[in-house]
Formats: C-alpha cells, structure tokens, sequence
C-alpha cells in the first residue's frame, strides 16, 4: 500500500507561530530614489517608545496617586514625540512604520494619558459625569489624529486645525499638575468642575477647524542671532523657576490664541 506523501509546509505554515519574525517592507526615498527596504528605523522610534512609555508611567503613577510624576512624565513624552520627526527629517529615516507608530503612541500619550490622569485627580467625585467629561476628551484626541492622518497631504503644514493633541494634554496635565502642587484636589467640588471644563473644552477644541500655528517651519539647522539663544536661555530660567504654574500659563495661552485669532480674523472681513 503506497504511503500518502505529506505535502510540505508553505513559508507561512513554517514560520506560524514563531517570534520575532520581521516580514515588515516599505517603500522608502534613499538619494531620490524609491526603494524597497525590509525592517524598521532605529533612531526615530525610540523616541517614539519613549513617548509610548511615558503615556503609560503617567497612568499608572496617577492610580497609585502620584500626580506630579504622571504629569512629568507626560510632558517628558512631549518632548519626545516633537524630537522623534524632527530626527526622522534631519536623518533621513522616515517611514510609513514610524508615522503609524508615532499616531498610535500619541492616542496613548496624548489622548488616553491625561484623561485618566484627570478622572483619577479630580473627575471621578463627579461620578457619570467626570468619567463622560474624561471619555470625550479621549475620543476627540482619537478623531483629531484621524482627521490629521487623513488631511496630511493636503494640509497647510504652517497650522494646525484644531488644537493638537499635545497641546491639549498639556493644557489638562498642566491644569493637574499647578493645583495638585499646591494641595487641591478632586475633594473640592469647584476644583472638579474646573477641570471638567479644561478637560472638555480641551477635547472640543482638538477636533475644531479652529487653525492653530504649528512652528513647523523653524529651521533648527540654521544660523541664528546670538540674542535668540540667550531668549532661549531666559526661557529656560523662567520655566523651571515655577514649572507647574509657568507651563500652564503657556498651554492656556496657546489654547486661547485660536479662538481669539479666529475672532479677530472674522472682525475684520468686509462686511462684519
């Protein structure tokens, strides 16, 4: 009796179940050229593993109750995530992979970080209410970034529609981290109620065509006046002389010059 011969395993059955195995391939642009690359860059996403991780330490430093860390962390994270493209450009390492990671860690970060900072500070003494405050802000940082990913070609690169989702985490950490400082917290119904209203309004303005300046156009490559590095420097000295309320006072002030630009453009067409 003639045996069955086994048919022999396709490269997919052979490698199922094994790990790592990088089949990841783009397309990327070495000296003008297109070409086809297997695996990831480096430099630029461990940049963006730092953001990733500092979303993640701010949760759970706030459920433990560690409020001025989470919001450290989260501004750290930051800092990361407007190094990683910046590094990407400057060396040359962008990529398809990178652009969806850096989204993905920015919902973390950006979008899921500061509302349960904010719930675990303050929103939950407002029952359904808090966790529904903490819940839109969540999903308009989660259509902002939709609405980013698919507008990306076809937008002004100078500005920003809607508020960014870094800046609206800042604007709510920041809010945390000033009160929390000096001993509020979610036990005063006041202080509850003002964050429920940073917080919402942070979400709303992250998914209106509010236009925002984005600062993408400063050359850091350049050559600059040597009174602008010591601006820099006095920033500096400003910020971390107080840093809580200092950066804050920042956020809130970009959050408002949307509106308040809008404003003054819609004064002064004709006709208004």
């Amino acid at each position: 009796m003639t045996e069955k011969m086994e048919k022999p395993e396709s490269k997919e059955e052979a490698v199922d179940g094994f790990f790592p195995i990088d089949e990841h391939e783009e397309e990327v642009i070495e000296e003008g050229q297109p070409i086809r690359r297997k695996g990831i860059y480096l430099l630029p996403n461990l940049f963006t593993t730092g953001n990733l991780f500092g979303g993640f330490y701010a949760i759970i430093a706030a459920q433990a109750g560690n409020f001025g860390m989470a919001c450290v962390a989260v501004f750290v994270a930051m800092i990361l995530d407007g190094l990683d493209g910046r590094v990407a450009r400057m060396t040359n390492t962008m990529s398809k992979f990178g652009e969806q990671y850096d989204s993905l860690a920015d919902m973390v970060t950006f979008g899921v970080a500061p509302a349960l900072v904010a719930f675990s500070w303050a929103l939950h003494d407002l029952g359904k209410f808090g966790w529904m405050v903490a819940f839109i802000y969540t999903a308009c940082a989660a259509l902002r970034l939709a609405r980013f990913n698919a507008q990306i070609e076809t937008t002004d690169s100078n500005y920003f529609t809607g508020l960014a989702s870094p800046a609206a985490a800042a604007l709510v950490i920041g809010l945390v981290w000033a009160l929390s400082d000096l001993g509020f917290n979610g036990e005063s119904t006041s202080v509850a109620l003002l964050a429920a209203l940073i917080t919402g309004g942070a979400g709303i303005l992250m998914v209106s065509n509010i236009r925002y300046q984005s600062f993408k156009k400063i050359d850091l490559r350049g050559r600059v006046h040597f009174i602008f590095l010591l601006a820099i420097v006095l920033a500096f000295a400003v910020v971390f002389m107080d840093p809580p309320r200092t950066l804050l006072m920042i956020f809130l002030a970009y959050a408002c010059s949307g509106p308040v630009t809008a404003i003054f453009r819609l004064g002064g067409e004709p006709g208004k």
